[in-house]
Parts: C-alpha cells; sequence; structure tokens
C-alpha cells in the first residue's frame, strides 16, 4: 500500500507496515539532517575485526550512536577514545533492525587543543605504567656506528641536513627508510620503518644499522601528532636496535621521545650525537700517539740508566771465572794418579771375587743346598696330613654342636626361662599397681579428713558475703546480702540483719 492511498471504507486511517514506517522516517531523517556537525564526549568505543569502529557520543543529558566505516576510519589523523571531547562531522540515519537512529561521522577531530594535550597526557600515562618509558630499558649508544639507519621523508630538508652534518664529522654509511612524516599514514609507515630495520639479519645483503635515527622538521601539534601515536611508541621501545628520536625542534616534544633511547632537540644535533668529529677523534689519537712515543722513550731511557747504575756494581767476568779456573787446573794435575789408583782398587776386588766363583765351590754349594730340599721336601708331606687332620676334628667337633635336636633342646630352655621371667615380671606389676592404689586411697581418705565438708557434717557452716568468706560479726551485719553453706546446700539470705554467734566458735575463722 503507497503513503498516499486513500483509506478504504470503513476505516479510519491507513494501514503500514514495519518495514514502510522505517523507510519512512529513514527517509525523513536523512533529509533533515543529511549534513550535521556534533560536538560531544566519546563514550564507549568498540574495534571488530571487520574494521569499522563503533562507538557513542555524548553530553550530560544525551547520547547518540555512530558508526565510522572503515575506509574513513582508515583517512583520520586521531582515533577517537573514551573520554575525548571531539567534533564529529556526518549525517543521521536509522538502524531498522533495531529501530534506532545513529550518526555516520565522515570527519571526527579533537575539539580544540584543549582536548588534544588531554588525550595526549592519557596516554602518556598508560604508556609510561606499562614501563615504556623507563630510563632502565634504555641503551647506550654506539660510539662509532658503522651503518645508521634513517628514518624520515626522502624529499625534506630534514635528510640533507643530516647527511651533510655526517658527512663533516665522520662520514659512515647510512640507510635511509622513506616515510610520511604527517596525516594518516604517517604512524603505521614510521612502526613498519623501526620493525623494518631491527628485522634485518646481520651480515645479510642489506647490512643492518647499528644506530637508528627517527627524525622530521618543526610543526604543529596536528603535523607531529604521527609521532604521539601508541603504534609508534611501542615500536621504539621495542627496537632492539639503539634509536634517536629528532622530531620538530627543540620546543617540540612526542611520545617517541620518551621511549627512545636518546632524544635530539633536532635533526642536525641527532647527526651529531650519533657520531664524533673525524678530525678531532684522529687530532687525539695523534695526540695520545705522541704522549705514548714519549712514554716509551723516557722508560727506555730510564732502565737504561738503571742498567748502567747496576752494571758498575758487578765484578769484571774475568775476576769471576780466575778462582775457578784455578781450582779446575789443581783437580786436572790429580785426575791421572787417581784415576790409575781407583783402577788398581777394581782389579783387586775382582780377583777376590772370582776365586770364590770357581765351578768345584759352586758345586759343592749347589749339592749342599740340594740335600737341605731334600730333608725338607720329607719332612712337609706328613706336616701337612697332620694339619689337614688337626682341621677335620675342629670341623666334626663344630658339627656335632650344631644339631638340630640340641638347638631345638637349648631353644625350648630359653623359652621356659622367658616364660618364667614373664611371669615375674606380671606379678611384680600387679603387686606395685596394688601398693599405689593402697597409697592413692590413704591420700583420698586423708583428704576426706581434711576437707572442711567434714567439718561441715559435724554442725559447722560457712558465710560468705559477695564470694568473699566472713570471719567477723561486724563484716555479717554490714552485708548487703548473705549465704550460709551447709552440709546439704547453700541458703541465701537479703537484707541485713543481726547474726548470732554460736556458743563456742570453730578453729578456723570460715566455720561457726
Amino acid at each position: 500500500m503507497d503513503l498516499i492511498d486513500s483509506p478504504e471504507p470503513g476505516q479510519n486511517a491507513p494501514e503500514f507496515t514495519v518495514s514502510e514506517i522505517s523507510g519512512a522516517i529513514k527517509r525523513m531523517i536523512e533529509g533533515e539532517f543529511a549534513h550535521v556537525r556534533i560536538r560531544a564526549e566519546v563514550g564507549r568505543v568498540s574495534h571488530p575485526r571487520s574494521g569499522h569502529v563503533y562507538l557513542d557520543l555524548k553530553d550530560d543529558r544525551a547520547v547518540i550512536a555512530a558508526v565510522m566505516w572503515k575506509g574513513v576510519a582508515a583517512r583520520q589523523v586521531t582515533q577517537p577514545e573514551e573520554g575525548m571531547e571531539v567534533v564529529a562531522v556526518g549525517r543521521l540515519t536509522t538502524f531498522p533492525g533495531q529501530s534506532k537512529y545513529q550518526m555516520v561521522i565522515e570527519e571526527i577531530r579533537p575539539a580544540g587543543m584543549g582536548a588534544l594535550m588531554a588525550m595526549l597526557e592519557k596516554r602518556k600515562a598508560a604508556l609510561g605504567a606499562e614501563g615504556l618509558f623507563d630510563p632502565g630499558r634504555k641503551k647506550p649508544l654506539p660510539y662509532l656506528p658503522e651503518v645508521i639507519g634513517v628514518v624520515t621523508s626522502p624529499s625534506g630538508a630534514v635528510i640533507r641536513d643530516i647527511l651533510h652534518r655526517l658527512r663533516d664529522r665522520f662520514p659512515r654509511k647510512v640507510l635511509i627508510w622513506p616515510v610520511a612524516v604527517q596525516g594518516e599514514k604517517c604512524a603505521p609507515e614510521v612502526a613498519r620503518a623501526i620493525a623494518g630495520f631491527n628485522a634485518l639479519t646481520p651480515g645479510g645483503a642489506v647490512p643492518r644499522p647499528d644506530l637508528l635515527i627517527v627524525a622530521r622538521g618543526g610543526g604543529s601539534v596536528e603535523d607531529l601528532w604521527g609521532f604521539n601515536e601508541e603504534i609508534v611508541v611501542r615500536a621504539a621501545a621495542a627496537s632492539d636496535i639503539p634509536l634517536i628520536s629528532a622530531v620538530g625542534h627543540e620546543t617540540d616534544t612526542t611520545l617517541i621521545d620518551y621511549a627512545s633511547d636518546q632524544r635530539a632537540p633536532t635533526p642536525t644535533a641527532a647527526a651529531e650525537l650519533a657520531v664524533p668529529v673525524r678530525m678531532e677523534l684522529l687530532s687525539w689519537v695523534g695526540a695520545q700517539g705522541a704522549r705514548l712515543s714519549r712514554g716509551t722513550t723516557n722508560a727506555i731511557g730510564l732502565r737504561r740508566q738503571r742498567l748502567t747504575d747496576l752494571g758498575r756494581a758487578l765484578p769484571k767476568p774475568g775476576t769471576l771465572l780466575e778462582s775457578a779456573q784455578q781450582r779446575l787446573d789443581l783437580a786436572a794435575e790429580k785426575l791421572p794418579a787417581a784415576l790409575d789408583r781407583g783402577v788398581q782398587r777394581r782389579k783387586l776386588r775382582l780377583t777376590e771375587l772370582s776365586g770364590s766363583l770357581r765351578p768345584r765351590v759352586l758345586g759343592r754349594l749347589v749339592g749342599t743346598e740340594r740335600e737341605k730340599l731334600t730333608r725338607l721336601s720329607a719332612r712337609l708331606s706328613p706336616a701337612l696330613g697332620r694339619a689337614i687332620s688337626g682341621k677335620r676334628e675342629a670341623f666334626r667337633q663344630q658339627s656335632r654342636l650344631l644339631q638340630p635336636q640340641r638347638l631345638g633342646a637349648d631353644l625350648s630352655a630359653k623359652s621356659d626361662a622367658l616364660e618364667r621371667l614373664a611371669r615375674r615380671l606380671s606379678q611384680a606389676g600387679r603387686g606395685q599397681i596394688a601398693r599405689w592404689q593402697a597409697q592413692v586411697d590413704a591420700a583420698g581418705r586423708l583428704h576426706e579428713t581434711l576437707s572442711y565438708k567434714a567439718t561441715l557434717e559435724r554442725g559447722y557452716a560457712v558465710i560468705r558475703s559477695e564470694g568473699v568468706v566472713l570471719t567477723r560479726k561486724a563484716e555479717a551485719q554490714n552485708a548487703s546480702a548473705l549465704e550460709i553453706e551447709f552440709a546439704d546446700g547453700r541458703l541465701a539470705l537479703n537484707g541485713k540483719s543481726p547474726v548470732r554467734a554460736k556458743p563456742e566458735p570453730p578453729e578456723q575463722g570460715s566455720l561457726f
């Protein structure tokens, strides 16, 4: 049914389907609010895997749901965050599936510099709480890097200033990773460049830098905002290569400055931090070489003089050898006669020994020893037999002692003795227990005899007031309440009343 159809007879108003009503409302809202600008605070923000961004725009009295499609979200320089004050530009539409209206955002930006700085401080505090700005994480810069990686725009004056300064101070190999230094592409490209330099293999076809410089010239906060993005800060903090940040002028500060290992006020200053001055280094090396030469010359001169002084105190070599040469000459004169006497003594000794080694004498010695061995061998066999017999007899005697019948009898006798000892121990134990029981009974009877309970059985009583035993008449008269304990129980009396004393008071003060 069309919206302008006339009602059928008998009906006061036309009938519409839900889709027709929803479509009419959608056309009306989109026609009236095709382009709107809303200033609001960002509430809930959702980033599903589709890439779209769903968020709430709110003030103190109302909330409007909003959506930013994937392509629009990718073009935004500043991504919305919860609590951020923004100005959103777009159109209003409806979502029939849930019977609600929403804003389709085409552009969103912070509502003034105050909102942007508030978001920056909030992000700085959150990243600082994770420890990304901790000074203990910062790495020292290499003194003289072989290769320097520069992340910047290839067409700006920054790269020319860096290259010129490096060439003047100490020429080094430079690798340039071109990136956009402002706009929506800045943050992802800078983060990828830092990660890409770290991913290079040391010693590979493309040398891995020893130092990184992330540089950009000066600009407004919006121009430098890409270096405040979280992905850039995390990439700088995660870099294994020492990193110098040189973003903006000296008064400009971005979050990458806190995460980097060293902050330079300008790109030119970053080049000065990266390498020393070659001529100054050469001059210093030359000065150190001259000092080394002078020190070596002086040391050699001192040691030569010391050696000369020590040499004067030494005697002449000829004097040292004179006495030794004289002793050698005396020994040489005595040597022939000594050799002759030694030969004669050894000849005489050989003659004496050769006389005792004649064959007839040796034969007699061998015969004598053979007869002695024969007599000993004849005595050995009977002696071995007697020893074996003695050992065998001793073994038989020991085996008779180990017969099972004798062992059983011995075991039975030991068992009987053990039982007798057990019976004696049991009897002694029962007797001891009986004696102890008699002692306990006697102590119990003595306790009952000495207890005041027995005295109560003889007609006495104990008077108390408020748990205190009274021993005087005056105390009983002044008491507010009395309690009298008899042999069969206690009696409580309230009020003051005179108490008569018995004619014969008890021996103890608490009884009457």
